[in-house]
């Protein structure tokens, strides 16, 4: 019977407390650090001998804060602050991509409660997966390459961390019993960013605080037309453009060669050095891909993130080519019943809906009642059916009527649904292809006409937007509609 293999870990240390949150971030940095590197180190040696040793264990980072008081601070802002006194906790991956974000929201908890936060190592184990993923030259192997199991020697990740009841609303305390100072666990989080190197073919590290969607590859051919554009103009602070396969450009003229393999949801970034620039993820078609991807890019807590997109127009007044704002969903994609019931009301936001109709009427040259020329208002209906034409139309096209609904696509009220749950601020701009109700189809014809003559100016309105709502403040843009009951301090 073989020994019990004994467990290694880093020298652990006591925690420290911090009244500068720059200072606890920057321990939180060196704690992740020692641990990623403990781990890489351990298991490159394991795999050097082909045997097992010892169990080699390192723990994620941990940032907590006590509260003693129920004295509130700014009430008008919806984050950087506890609902009650207690204690607050959260393990932290990835502190040095995420340092500003950290930077700000534990500034805010010092700043509003008056007390320190404290910094030290947790009890959650890190997953070696997670902990070599930084490492592109490093690959863990899969179970029995190996002459012994790898989670016999090493922590794999684990489901019972890495789960969205955070932001579902169904987590209980943490094992101590303190409550959830973020919206994700380390583990959580570390999984969604190894998915989106996998399904954008792109690092975590370029992705930018403004998030366009889109179902269609002509958008990102234009994007990619428009990003270079703003480059060749270094007064508008935009600094490179990345597209996938980490293919980086800051010359406008250069040339990034295509890859040989295409990933599942293309990003493309327009980056500035502040993190305010703009990605745009070709996610394709339907609310399943639209789910994963904002599954995954919630984590990196964007400031919004908007869908800009083709759909059906219901209306026979609609014209090819006009343009829907969405206001309310009509949810009938089915991926997100069970997190998010079709019940909850997904409200249209104010300061998104202001930007966005400003945005159309800059690029179209309209305003006031002209704009209804080329702008309809109204529900957009997302079904989880790309051929629901050809069901008998009569139980579909009643609720449809019934609703209000202007406009029907597949992905749109999965992204805002998503917004609304991760709170991360969304809204939807669509643009009118086809009017199946009416006879006029998506022909090959008229599709190269409508392309050639509409991708450029929709996706100008949404990049106009997009500006628009980096220029509002933080806390604006990120108001109390987004937040339930007892939510956590950090955005």
């Amino acid at each position: 019977m073989n020994e019990p293999l004994t467990t290694q870990t880093p020298e652990m240390c006591d925690p420290e407390k911090f009244t500068d949150a720059a200072a606890a971030v920057a321990r939180l940095e060196a704690l992740y650090e020692e641990a990623t590197a403990f781990l890489l180190g351990k298991f490159n040696e394991t795999l050097s001998s082909q045997r097992a040793s010892a169990r080699f264990r390192a723990f994620y980072p941990e940032v907590r804060i006590t509260v003693p008081s129920h004295v509130k601070g700014d009430s008008r802002i919806s984050f950087g602050h506890v609902p009650i006194p207690g204690t607050y906790a959260a393990t932290i991956t990835r502190p040095d991509l995420f340092r500003n974000y950290l930077t700000q929201q534990l500034g805010l908890l010092i700043k509003n409660h008056g007390v320190p936060v404290q910094v030290g190592p947790s009890t959650t184990p890190m997953p070696v997966h997670f902990a070599v993923a930084s490492n592109p030259e490093v690959a863990v192997p899969q179970e029995g390459v190996l002459d012994f199991s790898l989670r016999d020697v090493f922590d794999v990740p684990d489901l019972m961390t890495m789960n969205d009841d955070i932001v579902n609303g169904a987590a209980g305390p943490n094992p101590d019993g303190s409550g959830h100072l973020a919206p994700f666990t380390a583990q959580r989080v570390d999984y969604s960013l190894a998915r989106l190197s996998h399904y954008t073919a792109t690092l975590p590290e370029h992705f930018q605080n403004h998030v366009l969607f889109t179902n269609y590859q002509f958008y990102v051919d234009e994007f990619e037309a428009v990003a270079r554009r703003l480059l060749s103009d270094p007064a508008l602070g935009y600094t490179s453009f990345v597209a996938p396969g980490n293919q980086e450009i800051s010359d406008p003229q250069a040339e990034i060669p295509g890859l040989a393999k295409m990933p599942q949801m293309p990003a493309y970034h327009l980056k500035r050095p502040d993190g305010q620039g703009i990605t745009l993820v070709n996610i394709g078609v339907g609310p399943s891909n639209a789910k994963t991807a904002t599954d995954h890019i919630a984590v990196l807590r964007p400031h919004a993130w908007l869908m800009v997109g083709h759909c059906a127009g219901l209306r026979n007044s609609q014209n090819l080519g006009d343009f829907v704002l969405a206001h309310a969903y009509l949810r009938e994609d089915k991926v997100l019943d069970d997190d998010l019931p079709v019940w909850v009301p997904i409200p249209a936001l104010a300061e998104v809906q202001v930007a966005l109709q400003e945005a159309v009427a800059e690029v179209t040259q309209l305003e006031g009642y002209e704009l209804k020329r080329v702008m309809r208002t109204g529900t957009v209906a997302t079904l989880d059916n790309r051929n629901w034409e050809l069901r008998d139309h009569s139980g579909p096209v009643h609720r449809l009527s019934q609703s209000r609904a202007v406009a029907l696509d597949m992905e749109s009220a999965t992204i805002a649904a998503n917004g609304f749950r991760f709170r991360v601020p969304y809204g939807t701009l669509l643009c009118v292809s086809d009017k199946p109700l009416h006879g006029e189809l998506k022909l090959p014809g008229m599709a190269t006409e409508f392309y050639r003559t509409q991708v450029a100016s929709h996706l100008l309105i949404g990049i106009r937007a997009m500006e628009k709502l980096r220029e509002m403040p933080l806390e604006r843009i990120h108001s109390r509609k987004l937040r339930s009951f007892e939510e956590t301090a950090f955005l």
